[in-house]
């Protein structure tokens, strides 16, 4: 396994694993957790959504649903796509439609809303709503960072497309284009300590996103889920206690959780996430991802 592979791969089953540790504490609040599981650190499922042990939520199956269109669109869709075709778009929105249709365990209200109406009206964006900026949209992206990876023009395109089938909001389109930046110098080796750098840079340029001191706000709002995935990545190298801090801060635990997973997944690699959360995790998730990474990098690595 190349390096490139293995972050990449530590990306995605990193996502998944925070999703599936956090599904468990998502909406609770810190001194709830604390009560019931004094510190939450185990894939045990449950939660509002009484989830199967290993089980994932949205965020995960999105992001596979984006996956899988890309992968079929494959890398002429990516192309046409830069000449204004809106073909994988579409492809796209059928994707999300699709899953909406397979009936999810969860499903977002702005990702339910902006599905309805591209069902409905076929449209690939909504008008602005003030409404649209949560995490929904920033919490799927991590399969178009694989498959642009080091195009940048290509990267923005189809991050801020596929967003705005639900989510049209400038707070968002800003999450996207900085975490998925910062997640593509993680997959070319950044380190902790650069990475810690890049994040005060980056809330000096975006300062609505401006974790220090941390306000402890860790719901769908996607200024207190950058906050939170920010603060707990910057503050915290090892991946476990990365991850074990932003769970039990509750609220969207499973967001959050997915993206400091994919964060911090990235930069220590797939051979050194903790076993005992893999071996936890859902077998035909692991499969499914597993075979994008792969797929997506192929993509990236293929000339357009």
């Amino acid at each position: 396994m190349t390096d490139l592979h293995d972050r990449a791969l530590g990306a995605y089953l990193g996502l998944a694993m925070g999703d599936a540790l956090g599904a468990t504490v998502e909406f609770m609040r810190p001194r709830e957790i604390k009560a019931q599981y004094g510190v939450h650190r185990d894939i045990i499922g449950g939660g509002w959504l009484k989830l199967a042990a290993g089980q994932v939520t949205d965020d995960t199956t999105m992001s596979l649903a984006l996956g899988d269109a890309l992968l079929q669109g494959g890398r002429q869709a990516l192309a046409d796509l830069s000449s204004g075709d809106a073909t994988l778009i579409r492809n796209i929105g059928d994707a999300y439609v699709r899953w909406f249709k397979g009936k999810p365990v969860d499903c977002g209200n702005t990702c339910r809303r902006g599905i309805r109406r591209y069902m409905n009206e076929g449209t690939l964006a909504g008008e602005y709503n003030p409404g649209d900026g949560g995490n929904g949209a920033l919490m799927r992206n991590l399969p178009a960072v694989l498959a642009t990876l080091g195009d940048d023009a290509a990267f923005v395109r189809l991050s801020i497309a596929q967003a705005h089938l639900t989510h049209n909001h400038p707070l968002s389109d800003a999450a996207i284009l900085g975490l998925g930046r910062v997640l593509g110098s993680l997959l070319g080796g950044m380190n902790h300590s650069d990475c810690q750098a890049w994040a005060v840079q980056w809330v000096t340029d975006n300062p609505e996103f401006r974790f220090t001191p941390y306000r402890g706000y860790a719901t769908a709002y996607v200024v207190d889920t950058v906050q939170t995935v920010l603060h707990y990545l910057t503050l915290h190298d090892d991946f476990e206690a990365a991850m074990v801090a932003t769970v039990n801060q509750g609220d969207d635990a499973d967001t959050t959780g997915a993206l400091v997973g994919m964060l911090a997944g990235a930069r220590c690699g797939a051979s050194r996430l903790p076993q005992r959360w893999l071996h936890r995790l859902n077998k035909p998730t692991v499969q499914a991802i597993t075979h994008q990474t792969k797929g997506l990098l192929a993509l990236a690595q293929t000339p357009r």
